[in-house]
């Protein structure tokens, strides 16, 4: 694998992990001082730090609440005047995450804030908003258009834009997912990645495009279609297993979207567990070009790429054949990754790499 570079880094490409949980670790105590002013009806149901927010509907059941955006993927969309398809990933970037704690997506609002009103941009980031509610299986029952032309700048002329998106999800309270009821030995099984998803592009950017100096016309050694096309492929949406495993009965004890932090998600059960992989799937060609051209050392790539893994699932081991039968079904490839074991420090440990992580970290070290 690749030498590690530091100037090839995720925090020289601009995105610096460690100053977001430096800012999350003062401005977590501000929110939670705000659970006091709501009783009964709207109450929060979970602290912060799972992948949705829950808040009281009544005594039984709840709505899982999540926000999120495409980040930078959106200037690869510009390069490409390609819109058809980012709203897909906004959609999955919060519908991924509402699955996490065991809710339902229901709704989705937008919010799309714009150089200039371009009605074919408008038109074309709407179709694939659609597509994925579709995928999704929620309404879009609103949103917002701004128009900011002082504060937004893009690679495209007049067609700057950034794109967030907000999902509702129903779940009942009872069945709230978020690691507290692990057990020694549970399987940790992962679904495949649709490819990079929506993560990690101000370091792919720097490395295929400012380093490399490629044209995301070409087409690399390994890839079936061009560089602008891998890196706008739409990020999974994983809803339909999901929620198929949740209502056959199946003892999901935790589930993480592989997004940010990358497979560091996977510190963030509530319970005093971590998890051993023992098996990692070859990623994508394309994590496997960005890491020989930037130069980057394992523990980077597994902690900002997906790596081909979009989303893991913890359960007794007596249900992973079904739920990898559901996951095929579905269309997603599925793995055996390794187990769950008690761990106060709540470690990730990738045995075929000898790399570890653990929770409030945000690195993963050689061991």
């Amino acid at each position: 694998m690749g030498r590690n570079r530091e100037r090839d880094s995720y925090a020289e490409a601009g995105v610096d992990s460690s100053k977001e949980e430096e800012a999350m670790s003062w401005l977590r105590p501000i929110f939670e001082a705000t659970f006091s002013f709501k009783k009964g009806v709207g109450s929060p149901a979970i602290p912060i730090g799972h992948f949705a927010g829950i808040v009281r509907i009544d005594a039984k059941r709840g709505i899982a609440l999540k926000t999120d955006g495409v980040g930078t993927k959106i200037l690869i969309a510009q390069l490409m005047d390609k819109y058809d398809t980012i709203g897909i990933d906004c959609v999955a970037m919060c519908a991924n995450d509402i699955i996490c704690v065991g809710a339902e997506p229901i709704s989705f609002l937008d919010y799309i804030a714009v150089e200039r009103i371009d009605p074919d941009l408008l038109r074309e980031l709407a179709r694939g908003l659609a597509k994925g509610a579709e995928m999704a299986g929620v309404s879009i029952v609103g949103g917002e258009i701004a128009q900011v032309p002082d504060m937004i700048k893009g690679k495209a002329e007049g067609r700057a834009f950034d794109l967030v998106g907000m999902c509702a999800g129903i779940v009942d309270l009872e069945r709230v997912v978020t690691g507290g009821g692990l057990s020694e030995g549970d399987a940790l099984i992962g679904l495949r990645s649709s490819g990079i998803h929506s993560n990690g592009l101000s370091l792919a950017r720097r490395v295929l495009l400012e380093r490399a100096k490629l044209s995301l016309d070409a087409q690399p050694e390994g890839l079936e279609r061009s560089l602008g096309e891998e890196l706008l492929e739409p990020t999974a949406i994983y809803v339909e297993p999901i929620l198929r495993m949740l209502r056959e009965g199946l003892g999901i004890k935790f589930m993480a979207n592989i997004t940010g932090e990358g497979i560091l998600n996977l510190c963030r059960a509530e319970a005093e567990f971590g998890f051993v992989i023992e098996e990692l799937p070859e990623p994508q060609p394309i994590f496997r070009i960005i890491q020989e051209l930037g130069s980057l050392w394992d523990g980077e790539m597994y902690k900002v790429f997906n790596m081909g893994i979009g989303f893991c699932v913890a359960l007794p081991k007596d249900d992973v054949d079904r739920a990898i039968s559901i996951a095929e079904g579905s269309g997603f490839e599925a793995f055996i990754l390794g187990k769950a074991v008690r761990d106060p420090e709540r470690k990730v440990v990738l045995k075929p790499l000898r790399l570890m992580g653990k929770r409030g970290h945000r690195v993963l070290e050689r061991y």
